[in-house]
């Protein structure tokens, strides 16, 4: 198993973000929310991802970037569980919903069941178009 989050996993591409946005389907468990959507990634990766926190909830940066450090770090332990069950690849955005600062095991508690939820919602999908 490979535990590290390296660059060409990381999302960044601004046209895959909008369409993210745009065009994607969600799963949240609170705090957190999940918008993802199928893509053609540019890199051999199954899936990309990026992090986000509202500056309207958290007006300083010092709190915002420690709560997205926990997201990447919870997403880095729990990605394997994803790789091993997705067919093709992802764009994924992981925004932080809540109001207050959490600690590390909430936001991992979250992330290991907002993956569950995805990896269910991906299942759905296949069995209805199967």
């Amino acid at each position: 198993m490979n535990y590290r989050f390296p660059k060409e996993e990381k999302l960044k591409s601004k046209k895959c973000v909008e369409l993210l946005f745009s065009e994607g389907a969600a799963v949240t468990k609170f705090p957190l929310r999940l918008v993802f959507i199928a893509t053609d990634l540019p890199k051999n990766v199954p899936v990309q991802a990026g992090v986000s926190v509202a500056k309207r909830r958290f007006k300083k940066a010092v709190t915002r970037n420690h709560i997205k450090r926990l997201m990447r770090e919870a997403y880095r332990l729990h990605k394997n569980e994803v790789f091993n069950r997705i067919s093709t690849s992802y764009a994924f955005m992981f925004l932080y919903i809540g109001k207050q600062e959490p600690t590390f095991e909430e936001i991992d508690a979250s992330m290991t069941r907002l993956l569950e939820k995805f990896i269910e919602k991906i299942d759905a999908t296949n069995t209805l178009e199967n």
